[in-house]
């Protein structure tokens, strides 16, 4: 029986984190070998890797921190830092939701057309594919979907745009065909602070429910740059951050393309 997520869609599926040269690759590598160690479910293990990714950024800022429980429920980790046991519950704050849905099926898309390109040859076309679309191309729509699937091969097959793409750029790498957004910042693509507030009252909530074992429970709020749906250039009205009102010992804003990092308590 094949599993839900096999290692070569996991590997597919987070090798924009594996790009980046800032990766801190050996204790990722260590925590993720004792996640695959665990009795979770493939997709909880695909998950929980994810979000340990997520919070490579943080790692750097917090280099003393020694996670001991991978595989915990509210908060998502348990960590040693400073003598201490601290939880740490990590969210991630979706800055255009109307994009999350498109941003899914593109994510199939893509996935369509490595398959065709690796069933023909892996070795010929393996890397990273930066592809950008013309604007008026509509990925939720099945009947353009296979059209699409197979502009977006032609043009890695050709090296040059086809169809929906608009421009591609590839970037190296040893093992497999792996096809992305390009990475386009808008100079205005704001992330209303209250989009921040809003989650950490919805954390509140939930905040007598996780492990009373622990000494601290740290909110860590992700927005992650790799995503269309998550990524920002600024955050609007950054002071209404300092009004917040919460149970956690400590709250943190992290973008994990640069690593910056915001103590919001």
């Amino acid at each position: 029986m094949k599993k839900v997520f096999s290692d070569e869609d996991l590997i597919k599926n987070l090798n924009l984190y594996y790009l980046n040269r800032h990766l801190k690759k050996k204790p990722i590598e260590k925590y993720h070998r004792k996640i695959d160690e665990s009795q979770l479910h493939d997709r909880e293990k695909y998950k929980k890797k994810a979000e340990i990714l997520l919070l490579n950024s943080f790692m750097h800022h917090f280099p003393e921190v020694k996670f001991e429980n991978l595989t915990c429920e509210s908060p998502d980790f348990i960590a040693n830092f400073n003598d201490k046991k601290i939880g740490i519950e990590l969210t991630e704050v979706i800055n255009h939701l109307e994009m999350k849905k498109v941003e899914s099926n593109l994510n199939k898309v893509f996935r369509q057309a490595e398959i065709l390109l690796e069933q023909e040859d892996t070795t010929k076309y393996r890397g990273v594919y930066f592809l950008e679309f013309h604007s008026n191309i509509k990925f939720d729509i099945p009947e353009e979907q296979q059209e699409n699937v197979l502009s977006i091969y032609k043009s890695i097959k050709r090296n040059k745009p086809v169809g929906c793409v608009k421009s591609l750029r590839k970037s190296f790498h040893r093992r497999n065909v792996f096809i992305t957004h390009e990475y386009n910042m808008n100079l205005f693509d704001e992330l209303c602070s209250e989009k921040i507030l809003e989650l950490i009252e919805k954390k509140n909530e939930k905040f007598p429910y996780y492990d009373t074992s622990v000494d601290e429970c740290w909110l860590v709020i992700v927005s992650d740059m790799n995503s269309i749906a998550s990524r920002y250039t600024f955050i609007q009205d950054r002071e209404h951050l300092n009004e917040v009102k919460s149970p956690f010992h400590k709250i943190f804003h992290l973008e994990n393309l640069c690593g910056n990092i915001t103590s919001i308590k």
